[in-house]
């Protein structure tokens, strides 16, 4: 057993590779682990639905750490490794032991695992209703202040460790290190070349698809698009007649459909009222994409309208 640089490695059999396992490999298994837990509780719970509210409340811890001991027992104690340890093919590899080949976790080393992981979270979850049991308040007191100072003085030292692992790559969690147990690959892994040309490639585009999210939301897309269109299309008056008003209620300026609830800003054109509204709630400036004329007032023209078709007859 070789570690250089802080990462692990492991030989199977004299003609093995030595591969590295790196730490981000070590953290990710710890999140399947995670999601896993969540996803059985999850499943669990949706049994209970129909039952009452808080059926399950009072025996809530003892009911995790039960599921939390089933994982264990078909991954931990059968196979050395967890769930997302072995979706990644690592597993743990007894580190006490001073043969070079792999050797599994022993027994107690299993056993203690349980205890540190599962019997600690049930103690946190539980710890409440224990000390409401003490039989003086003095008794409860003290038991709650060296209940904090323990779980601040883990909380601690697992800061300390994962600073450790950090630069030295072995034992994530305070567990593993009391426990002398590491994360080694399951099978030899063939080491990974990739060149520059590509990394660099893959690092600008990257960068550039992060600008880009960055630049877009600030851009108002509809004050350009309405801006462009009125370059290429010739500036009208301002102010038209009602014939002329009525000759363009043929369909909305902005969505180019039948108009709905036609409105008008205040030129010839004529706008849905919700296509209307809602760009100009958008864009303050809002402009007709037509003429380029700004908005004055949003008025119905369906009176005007009327008006036109009495004075045609």
């Amino acid at each position: 057993m070789d570690d250089t640089g802080g990462d692990q490695r492991f030989m199977e059999d004299s003609s093995s590779t030595l591969t590295p396992v790196l730490r981000i490999s070590q953290l990710d298994a710890f999140e399947l682990d995670t999601a896993l837990e969540q996803l059985v509780w999850s499943q669990f719970t949706q049994c209970f639905q129909h039952f009452k509210p808080g059926h399950l409340t009072p025996f809530e811890p003892e009911l995790k750490a039960f599921l939390q001991l089933l994982l264990w027992r078909f991954t931990i104690y059968s196979q050395s490794a967890t769930v997302g340890q072995a979706l990644l093919n690592i597993r743990y590899k007894n580190d006490l032991s001073q043969a070079q080949k792999y050797q599994p976790m022993s027994r107690q080393q299993k056993l203690r695992y349980a205890v540190f992981n599962i019997g600690e979270k049930w103690l946190q979850e539980r710890s409440h209703s224990l000390f409401l049991s003490c039989p003086t308040e003095s008794v409860i007191h003290k038991a709650r202040h060296l209940f904090t100072f323990l779980n601040g003085f883990m909380k601690v030292a697992s800061l300390l460790n994962f600073l450790v692992f950090l630069q030295k790559g072995r034992f994530p969690t305070l567990t593993e290190r009391f426990l002398g147990v590491r994360a080694v690959f399951s099978r030899p892994q063939s080491v990974r070349e990739v060149g520059f040309e590509y990394m660099n490639r893959e690092l600008l585009w990257h960068g550039f698809a992060e600008f880009l999210i960055f630049l877009f939301p600030l851009i108002n897309t509809r004050k350009l698009k309405s801006s462009i269109c009125s370059l290429f299309s010739p500036l009208e008056g301002l102010r038209v007649s009602d014939a002329s008003q009525a000759a363009h209620c043929k369909e909305c300026a902005l969505c180019g459909e039948w108009p709905t609830m036609p409105h008008t800003i205040g030129c010839s054109h004529v706008f849905c009222y919700y296509c209307v509204k809602s760009n100009a709630i958008a864009d303050m400036y809002l402009a007709c994409p037509k003429c380029g004329m700004e908005v004055q007032k949003i008025e119905p023209v369906k009176l005007h309208i009327e008006m036109t078709e009495f004075h045609e007859r």
